[in-house]
């Protein structure tokens, strides 16, 4: 367990010394947030969110999938391909510590990185902007959870399938930015054009999206089952899926 721990506070201090994934997974999200809060503020907008939610109480839990998006399709791969490129994963592997022991610690830090990004922004939303919210913290957190973990299992499948981090790194970024655009992740649905909103039914991060904000919004989980079963769905197969194509080396 000592090892486990040791490896940990490694890999947490390797990802926070990566500029463009320190921005991205927790500078970025909140930085959005600061700059359409202060535009649109946060009254009540029943033409979008309903009489009781503005802007700022729709978008932090929208943000989550940015936060997740960005840990799972650009740090987890970018990261794994590196690690394989250099040899490293292999070093890991030769270690006394069993391997599974490195994807567990790995699986965390990215977790507490996702926990991290959303602890700054709902500490800035509530400071600035009075966010509200109307579900259950408990519920929430078993979302984003549920989300990142299904997300992450997509993240490991394209490290195995990508030999090296700039190719991982280039699928990653073509996966992610229309994703994120497309999902309700950086802008409400809608805004976008009907044909656009039909082509988010088929993205994973819109699931994400539309079950932490329906929570967020006091939904229960017997309504968003859809989204539920789908990430849960993506859980199971693509973690069946990337540990059959895991390579060390």
């Amino acid at each position: 367990m000592r090892g486990v721990m040791k490896f940990f506070v490694m890999q947490l201090k390797l990802y926070l010394r990566e500029p463009a994934a320190f921005f991205f997974s927790l500078a970025y999200p909140t930085l959005l947030l600061l700059l359409f809060g202060f535009i649109f503020g946060n009254d009540p907008d029943p033409a979008f969110w309903g009489e009781n939610f503005g802007t700022v109480d729709a978008s932090v839990p929208a943000y989550a999938g940015i936060i997740i998006g960005t840990v799972a399709l650009m740090g987890i791969p970018i990261e794994t391909a590196a690690s394989r490129e250099t040899g490293v994963l292999r070093r890991y592997r030769a270690t006394p510590m069993h391997p599974a022991m490195y994807l567990i610690a790995s699986v965390a830090v990215y977790l507490l990185i996702v926990l991290i990004g959303m602890v700054i922004l709902v500490i800035t939303g509530k400071l600035v902007f009075g966010l509200r919210i109307a579900g259950s913290w408990l519920n929430v957190f078993a979302a984003i959870m549920l989300s990142a973990l299904s997300l992450f299992s997509i993240g490991y499948l394209i490290a195995s399938l990508l030999p090296t981090a700039r190719s991982a790194q280039a699928i990653g970024m073509v996966i992610f930015f229309p994703m994120v655009f497309l999902s309700g992740a950086g802008m409400p649905l809608q805004l976008l054009p009907e044909a656009l909103r039909k082509v988010s039914d088929f993205l994973p991060l819109s699931y994400t999206v539309r079950l932490i904000q329906g929570l967020w919004f006091g939904d229960q989980w017997s309504e968003l089952w859809v989204s539920a079963l789908v990430m849960m769905g993506m859980l199971v197969v693509g973690t069946i899926a990337a540990a059959k194509m895991f390579r060390w080396e």
